[in-house]
């Protein structure tokens, strides 16, 4: 049974930064790609970033320039570098893994990120 478990998310002012952290129950070799998707509450999930085996990575456009994602390999880690919050970016983000023997989706349960003064 996969298991993605996030944490790093909680309260930050404007401006400010957090780090997101999903750490796989096995090598994330095993998944391609890997990212990071968010809901908003009263909006549907949407993709905040993904990267590929190969280091490629992709942004939604709201995000492009203040987030980064990145991966440990060693350490079966997925990370999402937010900076420049803004509130439009409080959500519950959640960590997703496509397995690549099985082609399925899975998902973390969640951490919420709420930038708020």
């Amino acid at each position: 049974q996969v298991q993605l478990v996030e944490s790093g998310g909680g309260l930050v002012q404007p401006g400010g930064s957090l780090r997101l952290s999903c750490a796989a129950s096995e090598s994330i070799f095993r998944f391609n790609p890997m990212g990071w998707y968010r809901q908003a509450a009263g909006k549907q999930r949407e993709l905040v970033a993904n990267i590929f085996s190969g280091g490629a990575s992709n942004y939604a456009d709201s995000v492009k320039g203040r987030f980064t994602i990145s991966r440990d390999n060693a350490e079966n880690t997925v990370y999402l570098h937010m900076s420049s919050l803004k509130s439009d970016d409080t959500a519950v983000y959640y960590c997703n893994a496509q397995k690549i023997t099985d082609r399925l989706d899975y998902w973390g349960r969640g951490t919420q990120v709420t930038v708020s003064s």
